[in-house]
């Protein structure tokens, strides 16, 4: 017998991070839309104390940019033997699926189950409505089998048995056919098992790489960061859910343009798509570099003036090879202009030798010649790193101008380098990110707008910072690059120039101090 089976939420399904959902949002603001979310591929045995995996998420849905679209919630589970499991919750974005539904229901029937696809999915209009879910499955629908009428003629017969050993015969050709095709082409369908230290190319599309994941090592915005194993080789994973693929989309993309192999940019290897519908997951495969990134370095190290002048210098020709347009040559074709648009200390990470190069692209614009950047949203990236046209949404949407957007952060990726130098005047100050003291750790939108736009505020420069050349050439290269005029500030190729300068001349040392005129 069919009944109606009501699903609660699980007691293991707990609250992480939870979001009060604001009252405002509910009664001034009727476009934002909240559900509950949660991802139990997230939640892997490998790392099971993470706090994300005891606990319930509300958060808000991403502002419609199709109207004719609307927001519900949606949950995916299983049911096997009795036995509830959450795998998915979230927004979905949907025009006509679950515009009239209330609550969260899902109508599959029984008999649409099996091991092979035993999950249950349903989507709903309210806000939060996928806190509950339940299962009312469809009456089954009998079905009859006609039995077949027994021939009385033997000819019948005897064509219906030729036409069947036929039928068989040919199976059993081409099953052989294909097993001896296999056999001599397997050959062909192996990856190359390599046994230097040198990481293996992109294999062709005929399978997925035999990757072996073996630890976290971050978790960011569009998805987590691993450490792997391939063929012997470490190697970097970062896997983005279903609902993060444009962005896993946008960082592909961008290393497979022509010309992207730089040795300050982030070393691709492939991408890959695993898993199916809301299952689905997207690899991206890269270099490893054990250091992490320059944003957790800084934390746990300080840098000496050379240090310091290698990270700034390799970090910047990075930013001048991704801004300039790269002509075609007789191996590759043209590399366009590329605007990272979320530059920061954690998206540029460091090698052995202290050397930094540039990852994470998913909010990267490409500037092909003669086309447009297309449709994009100007005021993306990380707060506290906005430039002041971005926090003011008053950007002139031309390559330039984004751009220079880059170089507002990436003085204040210099300025978190000079306050973690050992070379200073005086005792070294505790990691803080930029505008910390002034908006703490957690900024809204709002704040960072006060703060750097209204009071046009920057980073603090220490005195003491001031007490030799090199740490004043330095302070002006900041100041330039985080100008409030946008056409006013340094590009990438003055950056590296800059700091090639301050690196290079014996004049310019953490020892050498200016005469009285120049130190201010």
């Amino acid at each position: 017998m069919v009944g109606v089976i009501t699903l609660a939420l699980l007691p293991t399904i707990t609250v992480v991070e939870a979001e009060v959902l604001p009252e405002a949002a509910k009664e001034n603001q009727p476009q934002d839309f909240y559900c509950e979310q949660y991802n139990r591929t997230e939640c892997s045995q490998k790392d099971p104390t993470l706090t994300n995996c005891t606990t319930k998420t509300i958060k808000k849905c991403e502002a419609l940019e199709h109207p004719e679209k609307s927001h519900q919630c949606f949950v995916l589970w299983t049911n096997t033997s009795g036995k509830i499991e959450v795998d998915l919750k979230g927004c979905w974005l949907d025009d006509k699926t679950c515009t009239d539904t209330d609550d969260c229901i899902s109508r599959q029937s029984v008999s649409s189950l099996t091991e092979q696809k035993p999950h249950l999915f349903c989507c709903c209009n309210n806000q939060q409505c996928n806190k509950n879910f339940y299962w009312h499955p469809a009456p089954e629908v009998p079905t009859t089998t006609a039995a077949p009428s027994e021939a009385s003629d033997v000819v019948v017969e005897t064509v219906a048995w030729t036409l069947g050993t036929l039928v068989v015969v040919v199976i059993v050709i081409t099953i052989l056919f294909y097993l001896y095709r296999r056999h001599r082409m397997a050959n062909f369908m192996e990856l190359p098992r390599v046994e230097s230290t040198a990481l293996v190319p992109p294999s062709p599309p005929m399978g997925l790489r035999p990757i072996q994941l073996q630890e976290i090592k971050a978790r960011g915005r569009f998805g987590a960061v691993w450490k792997a194993n391939l063929h012997g080789d470490v190697v970097a994973v970062k896997i983005f859910p279903v609902q993060d693929k444009q962005s896993w989309s946008v960082e592909k993309e961008v290393y497979s343009l022509p010309q992207m192999s730089h040795d300050n940019i982030l070393h691709f290897i492939g991408a890959e798509k695993r898993g199916e519908n809301l299952q689905a997951e997207f690899w991206l495969i890269t270099t490893y570099h054990e250091r992490g990134s320059l944003n957790d370095y800084l934390k746990a190290n300080l840098v000496t003036w050379n240090e310091l002048c290698t990270i700034g210098e390799s970090m910047a020709r990075g930013l001048m090879y991704l801004h300039e347009e790269q002509p075609a040559t007789k191996c590759e074709d043209l590399k366009p202009a590329i605007a990272h648009r979320d530059f920061k200390s954690k998206n540029v990470l460091l090698k052995n030798d202290l050397t930094a190069c540039i990852a994470d692209f998913g909010l990267a614009l490409i500037f092909r010649p003669g086309q447009s950047p297309g449709d994009t949203h100007g005021q993306v990236g990380t707060r506290r790193y906005m430039a002041p046209e971005v926090l003011e949404g008053a950007i002139n949407f031309q390559r330039d101008a984004f751009l220079r957007i880059d170089m507002y952060a990436c003085g204040l990726v210099l300025w978190e380098m000079l306050s973690r130098c050992s070379s200073q005047d005086g005792p070294v100050a505790e990691y803080h990110l930029p505008f910390e003291d002034e908006v703490g750790q957690h900024p809204t939108l709002d704040d960072m707008q006060e703060c750097v736009v209204t009071q046009k505020a920057r980073p603090a420069i220490q005195p003491s910072w001031r007490t030799n050349v090199a740490m004043v050439g330095l302070i002006d290269t900041m100041e330039e690059c985080w100008d409030h005029d946008a056409e006013a500030r340094l590009s990438a190729s003055c950056v590296v120039e800059r700091l090639s300068s301050l690196s290079s001349n014996p004049q310019f040392s953490p020892t050498s101090h200016p005469q009285k005129e120049s130190s201010i």
